[in-house]
């Protein structure tokens, strides 16, 4: 692999002996063990991954919540400053342009994460959106290197190498605080329906705290984890994935997102469309589904659904946890029944599936 960017902590996933592989121009690793011990890692004991690839755009400015609350469907004024929010940067039609956690840093300074693929394009859209507003826009994410520490023990073992009150961070907080002797931003967020915590920090910085983080749960058997068990964690979740289950072509209430809309905050962008999705409904939706017939659904295979071609699987895996073979696609609204069997078309064969409540994993309080 030619041409790659690399995250900070390359060298020191190389020496793990991480399989590398080339993720939207970034070279990542895969998995260090197998995927399914390190899903397993992550929902007993912790799990660490680099994370450093995806993108950071600050907003600044007296302007900068204006701006936040015409291009996302959630209500950023809500945040308190060391509050976050799961939202979307949407397009005037109420389709994605990127899923986003908003970091409110100060009141007139925000912080967005968005995926790595869609860093330039976001970056230039919410600038263009910007542009008779008093707010600034940057392209921050090379200040970054992006740490996803996860885990029932997550927190004991962040405990151990910060000052920070690690318990007192209530989920959807975030503190700025030393880890290991970096300044960095905690974040109490996720990706894999364990609970965990985000560490942004220096990219300089990256590879000691990567190492502390390690030794410090060496003794509870905390794994180093790559993109394969990230992705079976978060499907295990519902956690829907951009490019995947969320793109330009559906809206977050087709996508089963309802709860990041708020009506009541005014106008925004493609609040009108979703306004008339909430009072006529939706015409399809996100289902989750089990194979209770032999095979795995992937991604783009076609979707049956009363005997109709109704889609096609847009995540689909074997779940290590549930010890299942799960997955999401999309399904006319007047058939996305629990209980309502569907089909995959698998290498031209028909394998039966039913319809299930989601999310297939949710983790104990």
């Amino acid at each position: 692999m030619t041409g790659l960017r690399k995250t900070p902590l390359n060298d020191a996933i190389r020496r793990l002996g991480a399989r590398l592989v080339d993720f939207a121009g970034w070279e990542m690793p895969v998995q260090f063990q197998s995927v399914i011990e390190e899903h397993l890692a992550v929902r007993a004991r912790a799990g660490l991954f680099d994370v450093s690839h995806m993108g950071e755009i600050e907003i600044t400015g007296t302007e900068a919540l204006a701006l936040l609350q015409h291009l996302t469907p959630n209500d950023v004024a809500s945040l308190a400053p060391g509050q976050a929010q799961y939202s979307a940067l949407l397009t005037p039609q109420a389709t994605f342009v990127d899923d986003v956690l908003i970091y409110r840093l100060e009141p007139e300074r925000f912080l967005l994460c968005v995926n790595s693929s869609n860093t330039a394009k976001d970056f230039s859209y919410v600038r263009a959106s910007a542009a008779r507003l008093r707010a600034d826009v940057a392209d921050v994410s090379d200040a970054y290197a992006q740490l996803a520490l996860q885990g029932p023990l997550a927190g004991a073992i962040l405990a151990r190498v910060t000052g920070a009150e690690v318990g007192a961070i209530r989920s959807y907080h975030f503190v700025e605080a030393e880890v290991a002797g970096a300044r960095a931003i905690l974040s109490r967020t996720g990706y894999t329906g364990e609970d965990g915590f985000e560490i942004y920090l220096p990219p300089g910085r990256a590879e000691t705290v990567w190492n502390v983080l390690l030794e410090a749960g060496k003794g509870e058997g905390i794994a180093p984890c790559g993109l394969g068990a990230r992705d079976t964690l978060r499907l295990e979740a519902r956690l829907p994935l951009y490019g995947n289950d969320i793109d330009e072509t559906v809206t977050p209430l087709e996508a089963g997102l309802g709860f990041m809309v708020k009506f009541a905050k005014g106008e925004f962008l493609g609040s009108a469309i979703l306004r008339e999705q909430h009072e006529r409904g939706v015409t399809k939706r996100l289902i989750g589904f089990e194979m209770t017939g032999r095979g795995i659904a992937r991604h783009g295979y076609p979707l049956r659904v009363e005997g109709r071609e109704s889609g096609s699987v847009t995540s689909g895996s074997y779940a290590p946890f549930l010890k299942k073979n799960i997955g999401l696609g999309y399904a006319p609204a007047g058939s996305a029944r629990i209980g309502q069997r569907i089909e995959v078309v698998i290498r031209d064969a028909a394998v039966p599936g039913i319809i299930v409540k989601t999310p297939f994993y949710k983790r104990r309080a």
